[in-house]
Parts: structure tokens; C-alpha cells; sequence
């Protein structure tokens, strides 16, 4: 009795060694996200906006999908201000991505970090989210976020600017030491 337990304790976690493997070896292409067009998947705009626009909230709220082809599940921070911090899918057309921009700097507390592309679902935008720890994300200045609103910049150009401000230091702070950020990932 007892052997045929662990015969079946052994296959199990055999069988779930393989899955985690399998997870890990997956090839990269199936990882690549396909960009799907706008009129099939909109863009998801999400996050926060400053306690003292509360008053306006629904007026903001489309002011953020003004441009359309996105939808908004935005909040009012409960507390003093918002993280500034920002996050941006690859799918995300530049003229929808420098309105947000734009949006995040009028109705939040700005933007000063970027969090990495490859963290983030192509079809999504975050604006004052705090769902990403700092090992995943980079400091920009102002100049950089200026940068970024460029209006000359394509989608392609505007995503390879993002790609390269966002990549995080190789080291972070833990504990008072600094230590190998295991979150940084070489732009595609």
C-alpha cells in the first residue's frame, strides 16, 4: 500500500516538473503577443487620478477615451497622490499613448517612472497604478517624457523610444545593498 503512494506521489510531481518546464522552454514565438486591430480589441486604459478631480470624475473619465477605439476603468485615488508612474502596451497607437500621456500629467500627480513593455498587455495602459514593484520600472525625467510626446514620432518610432527609457538599472536596492535587478529585460 505504502509503495503504491509513493509511486503515485512521484508521478505527480513528475508530471509537474514537466509542466513547469514546459512553461519555461515554451519557444519565444509563442510568448510574442499579436497585435489585433483596434476595431477588434480596443485599447484599456486603467489606473488613477489625483483625490481633487473628484468632482469631475466622469467628464475626465472621457476625456481620457476622447480619441476613441479605448475604454477606461479609472479611479479616484483614495489617498494624497497617485503613483507616477506609467505603463504602456506595444499595440497602443502613438496618438493614443501621447494623449494619455498628456492626460496622466493633467489629472494625476505626472509621470516619472516607466514600467517595461514586457510586463505589460499590448492593449493596455496604466496611469498612477502601484500594481508594479519598482525592480520593473525606470525613472524618467521630464525631458525624456517630453521626448516621448515628440508629435513627428510613428508608433513604431514612439515604442522604441518607450522600450529603451523604460529598461530598468541592473541593480536595485534590497535591504540597503544593492543588488542584480532580476527584472530587467532586453528591449525586443
Amino acid at each position: 500500500m505504502m509503495h503504491k503512494k509513493n509511486t503515485a506521489n512521484l508521478t505527480i510531481q513528475a508530471l509537474v516538473t514537466l509542466i513547469i518546464l514546459g512553461l519555461f522552454l515554451g519557444s519565444s514565438a509563442q510568448a510574442q503577443e499579436i497585435c489585433e486591430p483596434l476595431d477588434k480589441k480596443r485599447i484599456k486604459i486603467e489606473g488613477y487620478i489625483s483625490k481633487k478631480f473628484r468632482k469631475q470624475r466622469k467628464a475626465i473619465f472621457k476625456e481620457f477615451t476622447a480619441l476613441g477605439n479605448s475604454r477606461a476603468a479609472l479611479r479616484v485615488y483614495p489617498m494624497g497622490e497617485t503613483s507616477k508612474v506609467i505603463a504602456i502596451g506595444k499595440c497602443v497607437p502613438v496618438h493614443i499613448a501621447q494623449h494619455v500621456i498628456k492626460k496622466a500629467i493633467e489629472y494625476s500627480t505626472g509621470v516619472e517612472s516607466l514600467v517595461q513593455q514586457q510586463f505589460v498587455h499590448g492593449h493596455w495602459i496604466g496611469v498612477g497604478v502601484t500594481i508594479f514593484d519598482e525592480p520593473s520600472q525606470q525613472l524618467v525625467s521630464s525631458e525624456q517624457v517630453k521626448q516621448m510626446l515628440n508629435p513627428e514620432l510613428s508608433s513604431k518610432e514612439f515604442h522604441k523610444l518607450y522600450r529603451k527609457l523604460s529598461i530598468p538599472n541592473e541593480l536595485t536596492p534590497y535591504f540597503g545593498l544593492q543588488v542584480p535587478n532580476i527584472k530587467t529585460a532586453q528591449p525586443e
